[in-house]
């Protein structure tokens, strides 16, 4: 397998390569990534000199660069992990850039992969495509849950991954489409809960709770989601949808509680603040289907709590790499914020 990796420098594929080299020896890796705030090099040091991967710098939405890359280095199989992924940011600004890289990358990429006669292309989406459960319902997220997404995030993946589906059935493109819940592992960007949480303590500050702390979302270790997505790479069959799930639902507020006792901190240390718009009540994912083909979790939901505690562990020990992203993603910011008041202003000059 010679295999095309987008968006291999931010968390869930970065986490993705290094299980990849760790476990098999017959797979060469190209890292195709446009390096934006989440993306870091820094995340690969450890292996940038394997004879077995290499880094090229590139957007998906450039149909040219992917048809090169994939030509020059043989790709035989691709899977797709490039995504604005913060859900907060496409609420209060440049939902464009979602649209562009979630949705429009998709098509490039199915473009890219229909060109280049790629045999097998995993496109990694999430469950927020499908909506929200109700707190008090049991019912779970299945293959077959129509597509209702929520916020505008969750809707531009809701768009590559129709996008997907129409590739398939009109041109017989070889995808496979996944929902993963939420990870949780090494290397995830500061802004996400966990890492944002324990640094947030570290740095003897609150920790801020969205509404009344209730939402439930499902969890499950990076590590185990780049196993089923290596399971599905060479079993999963082209045109079908996998849900990828360790069945461990958890409240925001009992996450915030675990970090809290694994950090040494009282309760006192929760600051609840106002919900955000759109905030989904509950996503929970039924795996039945991936686990039929010889998938299981090793950090099952009663493993969870140590799960978390390596996680947080691993955060404490590289504040240096922290530090190093935040002062990165306050450049980016700047310059994403300052091209958003431009854009704005030359609106209302034209109105």
């Amino acid at each position: 397998m010679r295999l095309l990796v987008a968006g291999g420098a931010g968390f869930i594929g970065s986490n993705f390569i290094r299980y990849i080299l760790q476990n098999r020896s017959d797979i060469f890796v190209v890292n195709f990534d446009k390096l934006t705030y989440a993306g870091n090099l820094e995340n690969l040091k450890e292996i940038e000199n394997d004879s077995r991967y290499r880094f090229v710098q590139g957007d998906i939405i450039d149909l040219e660069a992917l048809n090169r890359t994939i030509s020059e280095n043989k790709i035989t199989h691709v899977i797709n992990f490039a995504a604005e992924t913060h859900v907060d940011r496409s609420i209060h600004g440049g939902t464009k850039e979602f649209v562009l890289t979630n949705t429009l990358g998709v098509q490039m990429l199915l473009d890219a992969v229909r060109l280049q006669n790629v045999e097998k292309f995993v496109n990694v989406s999430t469950d927020e495509v499908y909506g929200a459960l109700a707190l008090d319902e049991k019912r779970k997220f299945t293959e077959a849950t129509p597509i209702a997404p929520n916020m505008p995030y969750a809707a531009a993946k809701a768009g590559g991954d129709l996008m997907c589906h129409a590739y398939f059935a009109t041109h017989k493109t070889p995808v496979i489409v996944t929902h993963c819940s939420n990870n949780y592992g090494p290397y995830q960007f500061p802004e996400k809960l966990i890492p944002f949480f324990v640094f947030k303590l570290l740095k003897g500050e609150k920790v801020p709770v969205y509404g009344d702390g209730l939402n439930i979302r499902d969890w499950i270790h990076v590590h185990d989601h780049a196993k089923a997505l290596l399971l599905l790479l060479e079993k999963g069959i082209p045109g079908e949808v996998y849900n990828i799930g360790s069945d461990n639902e958890r409240s925001n507020i009992e996450i915030t509680k675990m970090i809290l006792k694994i950090m040494g901190k009282s309760e006192d240390m929760i600051e609840y603040v106002t919900d955000r718009p759109g905030h989904d009540r509950r996503y929970a994912i039924d795996a039945d289907k991936i686990c039929a083909l010889g998938w299981q979790p090793d950090y099952p939901a009663e493993q969870f709590f140590a799960g978390l505690e390596e996680t947080v562990a691993w955060y404490k020990k590289n504040t240096t790499w922290v530090e190093h992203l935040w002062q990165k993603k306050k450049n980016e910011m700047n310059v994403f914020q300052d091209s958003l008041e431009h854009s704005q202003t030359k609106m209302k000059s034209s109105t």
